[in-house]
């Protein structure tokens, strides 16, 4: 009896906690997640898991509650299960990060695929690639890729985009600050997209797409060739696997794909200027402050621009506008640099050349930029501890070691008719008192129609014409004052048979711009070339400037260069220097081929070289061995029929 009214007391007691605790109110359902991988999300967000609804709180009001009747002894279910039906739930609160019905079917809709289906359409879509991808070194690539990563997919992750994913997109988007063009780097919308089909497919678009940007920003978007036949830098494209490697593995996308573009501080100087260009108000372009034109000013004369030519040359301002003395010979000073007679009259030549080049309008600065960026990707990752760089339409010539600058100074280049070519090759010989062997281009297009008319041109110039110990006819000319290479040559190897020489006619160095040479190019001070090429390439005792003046003769000299520094001749017509932009003239017209390029229907095979025609310099240079071999035996009188024959 004791024994029973103990267990009815235990029943009641129990359940009457069980009802007063609001907490167990309602029983609280499982809470079940799927097995499964989660769906595609592509708004950037991660889906949220469906967990169970939260359990609401407790009532400021109190609820009215039934008595709990006394539970008999023969009901075994009031011991076990609470009665909870009679116990009204507590308003559950609206849940505020729940979408709108609308925008939540958009969302299911777009989550329609998981990670595994793409992965599927992924797999059959490869055996499709050769139809969606037309560089074959690309579609290899990746065909290899997807297979290796058994065709889990490269830019979505968990059903959603993932952050290197962001990051490359805002790259392609923004290729203009690379000095791109972004639609040339198509991005699927993926947001807009549905279905595993349409992601798989998304997924092998932005592979491509980011592959053909970073060898874009490695090796240029135009094939040199197609902007110069005289052109080689030999080949750096970055193997298409390395470029996804790279990708793939990347935890910081930005960097992996900005480590593309040239390393040198000139190229991201030259970056830096391209946005600062762009960022400018065509209001806020430069004034012209440019002197006018007008009569001629002669010492003693007053006239109203002589404050403003004080101002010009850096002269001390004064208050009169009397042409006196110290501006006489400033602007004498400024007519002997531009190789114009000193004679301190200020003319319409002389004002021009104190005005220099007129501003140019911030877009041609921008396609300047642009080109100059395209000609930098064009050169050799790495140009090498010890070089030598040589900047054509800045006619200067710089030795570099180590990042610093050692040495600068003047040089000649090639005619716009006679361009000097763009290389690289290491520098292997400096050679004293050089013998000069003419290049077959001269020989063709200048010796050998001369000498139909004038037989003695050879004679007369000191050329001797000789057959080599190959066989192979030469026409030389042998060492001494008037030799065309001068006392001092820098010989680095290249099928353009261009080099760095001395050159009897110091003249040609007076002009601020000094296009004038069949291609080589002849430096200004020669001897200290000598003395610091010889220094940085050789061990041991080197001679110096002074002491290979002294060699100067007949008996030629070769130094063999043990380090062989390469050599670099470049097409810069923008630069930094001093973190201000230089602007130079597109003396050969290579940044207008560019741009006329990248405005044109030649755009869409811009990056593929053009076919070269084999046979042609093989033809030249057999003709001119058979018209040689006459004028050796002097057995040709009148050899330019028999050329032109040859050549036409």
């Amino acid at each position: 009896m004791r024994k029973q009214s103990f267990e009815r007391l235990l029943a009641g007691t129990m359940l009457a906690a069980i009802v007063a605790a609001p907490t167990m109110s309602m029983a609280e359902p499982d809470r079940v997640q799927s097995a499964g991988p989660m769906p595609p999300s592509l708004n950037g967000q991660m889906p949220r898991r469906h967990e169970a609804a939260p359990v609401p709180p407790p009532s400021a009001t109190p609820v009215a509650r039934r008595a709990t009747p006394e539970p008999r002894a023969q009901d075994a279910r009031a011991q076990a299960e609470p009665v909870v039906q009679a116990i009204p739930a507590a308003p559950a609160e609206p849940d505020t990060a729940a979408p709108a019905p609308e925008a939540k079917n958009t969302l299911d809709k777009q989550l329609a695929a998981s990670d595994s289906a793409i992965t599927e359409k992924l797999r059959d879509g490869a055996k499709q690639m050769a139809r969606r991808i037309d560089r074959e070194p690309e579609r290899k690539a990746m065909e290899s890729f997807y297979a290796a990563r058994a065709y889990a997919p490269l830019w979505i992750r968990d059903g959603q985009l993932t952050p290197q994913a962001k990051a490359a997109i805002a790259h392609l988007k923004d290729a203009a600050a690379d000095g791109l063009d972004a639609p040339d780097y198509p991005v699927p919308d993926f947001t807009s997209l549905t279905g595993a089909d349409a992601l798989a497919d998304a997924d092998i678009k932005m592979t491509n797409s980011v592959l053909t940007y970073a060898r874009h920003l490695a090796v240029g978007r135009i094939a040199p060739n197609r902007v110069s036949a005289e052109v080689d830098y030999g080949t750096h494209v970055p193997e298409p696997s390395d470029i996804l490697k790279k990708l793939a593995d990347a935890r910081d996308m930005d960097a992996a794909i900005d480590s593309f573009n040239p390393p040198q501080e000139g190229f991201r100087a030259l970056k830096g200027k391209l946005a600062e260009l762009r960022s400018t108000s065509p209001r806020a372009e430069a004034p012209d402050d440019r002197i006018p034109d007008g009569r001629r000013i002669n010492p003693g004369d007053k006239d109203a621009r002589v404050p403003a030519l004080r101002q010009k040359l850096g002269l001390k301002n004064k208050s009169d506008d009397v042409y006196d003395k110290a501006l006489w010979n400033a602007v004498k000073n400024v007519q002997a640099k531009a190789d114009i007679k000193p004679t301190g009259i200020i003319d319409s030549k002389t004002i021009s050349t104190i005005n220099g080049p007129k501003p140019l309008p911030v877009s041609q600065q921008v396609m300047h930029v642009v080109a100059t960026m395209e000609h930098l990707r064009w050169l050799p990752r790495d140009l090498g501890k010890t070089y030598v760089m040589v900047n054509i339409p800045d006619y200067t010539l710089k030795v570099v070691q180590d990042n610093r600058v050692q040495w600068r100074t003047k040089i000649v280049a090639g005619k716009p008719q006679t361009p000097t070519p763009l290389l690289t090759a290491p520098m292997q010989e400096v050679i004293v008192n050089p013998s000069w062997y003419v290049p077959q281009s001269i020989i063709q297009n200048e010796l050998l129609p001369q000498y139909a008319n004038d037989p003695q041109i050879f004679d007369r110039m000191g050329l001797e014409v000789k057959r080599g110990p190959d066989g192979h006819i030469n026409v030389v000319q042998p060492p001494g004052a008037a030799n065309a290479l001068g006392r001092i040559k820098f010989a680095f190897p290249n099928k353009f048979q261009v080099y760095l020489h001395d050159t009897p006619e110091k003249r040609l160095f007076a002009p601020e711009k000094r296009a004038f040479s069949h291609g080589c190019m002849r430096v200004e001070d020669p001897t200290k070339f000598g003395e610091v090429m010889l220094s940085l390439a050789m061990s041991g005792p080197t001679p110096n400037s002074h002491t290979l003046d002294q060699m100067f003769g007949h008996e030629e000299k070769i130094y063999k260069l043990m380090q062989r520094p390469m050599v670099h001749l470049t097409y810069q017509t923008a630069y930094v220097e001093d973190g201000k932009l230089i602007i130079r003239d597109d003396i050969y017209g290579f940044d207008a081929r560019i741009n006329a390029i990248m405005h044109s229907d030649e755009r869409r095979v811009a990056d593929i070289a053009p076919p070269k025609d084999p046979k042609r310099d093989t033809t030249n240079e057999k003709g001119n061995q058979e018209i040689l071999s006459r004028v050796e035996r002097r057995e040709a009188k009148n050899p330019f029929s028999f050329f032109e024959r040859i050549f036409r």
